[in-house]
């Protein structure tokens, strides 16, 4: 993540923002990147470190063996379905990103001014 900061990359972002408030130590160790890395502002930085975080996570998620086979591996072993929590994480992701993107399709067209009656 280092190198990547160094050098400028941005995924496309949504037109919601987030507001959140910090505990001291995150927004001291914040400031320190910033300092360091003067070609990124805070947010740039808190961005990029909730994507690495949440990419984290999705990788730990357990995998719960269902009772349905799904496939077979190169051995000829059964492989069976994931029940546990990372096929519904996946399944919300996909549909909260259509819905992001569809509102990122959909801008709000300006209101026509009326004239005022007096």
């Amino acid at each position: 993540m280092l190198d990547s900061w160094r050098q400028s990359a941005a995924a496309p972002r949504t037109a919601r923002s987030y507001a959140v408030r910090l505990p001291v130590d995150d927004a001291a160790q914040l400031a320190a990147l910033a300092e360091m890395f003067p070609g990124r502002s805070v947010e740039q930085l808190i961005s990029e470190l909730l994507t690495v975080a949440l990419k984290e996570l999705a990788a730990t998620m357990p995998y719960v063996a269902g009772k349905r086979v799904i496939s077979t591996d190169e051995h000829g072993d059964p492989m069976y379905e994931d029940v546990g929590p990372t096929p519904r994480f996946m399944e919300l992701t996909r549909s909260h990103r259509r819905s992001l993107e569809a509102g990122a399709r959909r801008r709000p067209r300006p209101q026509k001014r009326r004239p005022r009656r007096t």
